[in-house]
């Protein structure tokens, strides 16, 4: 049973920087692609980027260029970069892969606020 547990989020101010870290239990991490998706309050949850298990990513046009997606596979661990933070990137943020089914983290809130 895969479980995901994230960290790193907080309160920053327009233009900081925050990492976020997602720890995945369980085994097969490395041959998991891994994704993070984000839900900004009464809006639907959007995915932000994702790293396949050979390392190729992918990022929604709002975060490209800003944004880094990382995995450490000895660690079971995936990562997202945020630079230039704006106050439209206030979320809940996910870590989220596919294992029998679609399993979610607990969520971090990131907020973005002078």
């Amino acid at each position: 049973q895969v479980q995901l547990v994230e960290s790193g989020g907080g309160l920053v101010q327009p233009g900081g920087s925050l990492r976020l870290s997602c720890a995945a239990s369980g085994s097969g991490f490395s041959f998991r692609a891994m994704d993070w998706y984000r839900q900004a309050l009464g809006k639907e949850r959007e995915l932000v980027a994702s790293i396949t298990t050979r390392g190729s990513t992918m990022y929604a046009d709002s975060v490209k260029g800003r944004f880094t997606i990382s995995r450490d596979n000895a660690k079971n661990t995936v990562y997202l970069q945020m630079n230039s933070l704006a106050p439209e990137d206030t979320a809940v943020y996910y870590c989220s892969t596919f294992s029998g089914g679609r399993i979610w983290g607990q969520g971090t809130q990131v907020t973005v606020s002078s």
